[in-house]
């Protein structure tokens, strides 16, 4: 029987009920995901992570580490995505003293069927919840904000570039 679903909205088929879409016809390309987020705090704090003094250990290290099994672990949380043969996640924190807090970026490949957006939201979603978790001790008013895909690139809609 030929799957039919909601118009625009592929997670759900005619009668509006969730399903995991069928990439079975899709060819496996080359895909690649870029997603940004950052974790607003004061400046002593960010000092505090900078110079190694958090009581918990090396908080980017470990909100390092933490993003990339997250991305991982991706289809575990998120209902309908589908598991991938990841080949690259990669995360880069950087201190930023003008805003001031720790900018988290995630890079995430595979060769695959479909695209790898929700793996890289969700490393730089964890990084960003772990230096939370290793610093709240000093500072419960930090903000998580601005987590976005920045690119995507591979499969049948092609290249994504936000703000382009």
């Amino acid at each position: 029987m030929a799957e039919t679903k909601a118009p625009g909205l592929s997670h759900f088929d005619a009668e509006g009920h969730a399903h995991m879409v069928d990439v079975s016809d899709k060819p496996v390309t080359a895909r690649v995901a870029v997603a940004r987020g950052s974790v607003l705090m004061s400046a002593e704090t960010l000092a505090l992570i900078s110079e190694g003094r958090a009581k918990k250990g090396d908080v980017l290290g470990v909100a390092r580490l933490a993003g990339i099994m997250a991305a991982k672990k991706t289809a575990d949380l998120i209902p309908l995505c589908h598991p991938l043969p990841i080949t690259k996640v990669a995360l880069e924190l950087t201190a930023d003293p003008s805003l001031p807090g720790v900018t988290v970026e995630a890079t995430v490949k595979t060769g695959g069927q479909t695209g790898v957006e929700m793996e890289a939201l969700t490393a730089v979603s964890v990084a960003c919840l772990t230096i939370y978790d290793m610093v709240k001790a000093v500072e419960k008013t930090m903000t998580i904000t601005d987590i976005r895909l920045l690119l995507k690139d591979g499969g049948k809609s092609g290249r994504f570039e936000a703000g382009a």
